[in-house]
């Protein structure tokens, strides 16, 4: 029997992906932080992520983005890094280089000092899986940041700033420059033969219309799609690259320009750092929920069957009253709810069950009496528990 097809998230992300980019990013960080020590895994302040399609222009505007951020560096070509010793020893050996390969590769070339300002990285994110190990990257950098930043080590770990930069020009530009360039590289192979000079590499797809087109659709499907998740995590530029050089070149300026508000300063990060991010916290949530609901069981067994037995005698007839709107409201005047114990157990159970339950305390001063004397009006106090539940309703199929 065939296994199952991983099943995909709300952004087009499996969770098999998912768990092997956790895998992956932990296995390289582990490793590295092994030989380096922690307190060494200082990567750039800055980081540009530059993708494009086939024939947008990294190459062309790469120097270009260097000199207009100041960075002494030359830029991080994957495809470059996949020609070092350790990649071609590994190839060389009937070996796969994976993403967990190009991972490593890459963050050990990010962790040079001569980065330390800042760095261009072309060629990366290029898979999801790639996607996934970049934003665990950004958040163990904050990690760090939190870790160190009242330590000697501060400077080391300073704010993160990852920029994903994504160069576009539709297919039919793209094919035309692939060719073009494909025939420049094919005249002067064919200059140096005669008269002697340096040969260039020649892509198959830059001789062939289909192949071209092929390679673009690779893109789109493989790259441009996985890089969209970026769009609400980080600085995300996608520039028109279509035009001249001089057009182009305005359009990255006025992209690197542009502060968004989650360019907070220094002092505001550090101020904030301490909170921890929705994803953390809701990443260890459901394991977290388990923990507690074993211990309701195992250590206030009584009050946890009470608890039980009030949500099926009284709730649940409720629920499934309202089972095709998907919501419930409850006013109870329970006295188990005095208990903040139960309160915490009848939420998480409806959790458990996949039900969203919130429970409000409403305090009504009830008129009693009067007093003789003073003719005042004597209250009690009653306690009125508002209880919400949420859940996913039952749709109702109408005939045409």
């Amino acid at each position: 029997m065939s296994e199952p097809a991983p099943k995909p998230t709300t952004n087009g992300i499996s969770d098999l992906e998912i768990k092997d980019a956790a895998l992956i990013f932990e296995s390289v960080w582990s490793s590295l932080e092994r030989e380096r020590g922690r307190e060494n895994m200082s990567f750039p302040r800055e980081i540009l992520w530059l993708n494009g399609a086939p024939g947008a222009g990294k190459g062309t505007n790469t120097d270009f983005i260097l000199k207009y951020r100041d960075y002494s560096s030359e830029p991080i070509v994957v495809s470059d890094l996949l020609l070092s010793p350790q990649a071609r020893k590994r190839m060389d050996a009937g070996m796969l280089v994976g993403d967990r390969e190009v991972v490593d590769l890459l963050f050990r070339e990010l962790l040079d000092v001569k980065y330390q300002i800042g760095a261009v990285v072309d060629g990366f994110p290029r898979s999801m899986v790639q996607v996934e190990c970049l934003k665990l990257l950004f958040n163990r950098l904050n990690d760090l940041r939190v870790e160190y930043r009242n330590t000697a080590h501060a400077e080391r770990f300073p704010k993160s700033h990852f920029h994903i930069l994504v160069l576009f020009v539709d297919e039919n530009e793209s094919v035309r420059r692939q060719l073009k360039r494909g025939q420049e590289a094919l005249e002067q192979n064919k200059r140096a033969a005669e008269e002697g000079g340096t040969q260039v590499e020649v892509r198959k797809t830059d001789l062939e219309a289909q192949a071209a087109r092929n390679r673009y659709q690779v893109f789109k499907e493989r790259t441009y799609e996985p890089l969209q998740t970026l769009r609400d995590i980080f600085h995300y530029h996608l520039i028109n690259a279509q035009g001249s050089v001089a057009e182009v070149q305005a359009r990255i300026i006025k992209e690197l320009q542009y502060q968004s508000t989650l360019e907070l300063s220094e002092e505001t990060h550090d101020s904030i750092a301490s909170i921890p991010l929705a994803s953390q916290i809701v990443q260890h949530a459901r394991q977290d929920l388990v923990r507690r609901l074993d211990d309701y069981a195992e250590r206030n067994p009584a009050l946890f069957r009470r608890v039980v037995d009030m949500i099926q005698e009284k709730f649940l007839p409720i629920i499934r009253a309202h089972a095709i709107s998907g919501q419930a409201h409850v006013n109870s005047e329970t006295p188990i709810f005095e208990d903040q114990l139960a309160i915490a157990m009848f939420i998480d159970i409806f959790s458990e069950r996949g039900f969203h339950a919130v429970v409000d305390l409403h305090r009504i001063e009830v008129p009693e009496s009067i007093d003789p004397k003073t003719h005042q009006i004597l209250t009690r106090l009653k306690k009125v528990y508002r209880v919400s539940i949420r859940f996913q309703g039952s749709e109702i199929r109408r005939g045409s």
